[in-house]
């Protein structure tokens, strides 16, 4: 008779456009009546048993479940800040600036998640702060910048300037009787 009673009062107060379903779960009278878009709390409070956010916004909304049946909350689009990338529709979150912050970012067309690396030019402290992985010094004088590959084979070379190579063992060695195979 209660039973009756609370599907009563529950039919008279309900909305016309939600539909109700009443069950009984572990001697507790489950009502899921909420239909989609609707504002809720708990995934039992839907029809669809699925209760997620679905913008920034905290409050939770009913929503339909995928066709696997799963319950998906709503993920930051590209270019919103987030702290883990299981925040970002493209499950990347990264720094993509001279910012310390991260934000979602889209994966390259090989599905890779790339960090930011600074240009050409910039301080660095490492290779792989770089763009062009080769952070070096260019004099001894210098602080160390990115600088692009160089060489046949792109190695992370240091420039050579002319008089280096001059007076590196060139001509003067020779010079002085110190040539490949003569005594000195």
């Amino acid at each position: 008779m209660a039973l009756a009673g609370c599907l009563l009062l529950l039919l008279l107060g309900a909305r016309p456009v939600s539909a109700v379903t009443v069950t009984m779960e572990n001697d507790i009278l489950v009502l899921s009546h909420k239909g989609i878009g609707e504002p809720c709390e708990e995934n039992l409070e839907c029809q669809s048993e699925c209760c997620v956010t679905n913008s920034l916004n905290p409050q939770k909304f009913c929503t339909s479940q995928t066709i696997l049946l799963q319950c998906l909350s709503w993920r930051k689009p590209s270019g919103y800040s987030c702290t883990d990338k299981n925040e970002c529709k493209s499950n990347c979150c990264v720094v993509n600036n001279y910012s310390p912050f991260k934000f979602c970012t889209p994966r390259n067309i090989f599905f890779q998640c790339m960090q930011w690396r600074k240009p050409n030019q910039d301080h660095c402290g490492d290779h792989m702060e770089c763009r062009s992985r080769c952070c070096i010094r260019l004099t001894e004088a210098s602080s160390p910048r990115c600088v692009p590959r160089s060489g046949l084979l792109a190695h992370c070379l240091p420039p050579v300037s002319a008089s280096a190579v001059g007076g590196a063992g060139g001509s003067q060695g020779v010079e002085a009787g110190g040539g490949v195979g003569e005594p000195s």
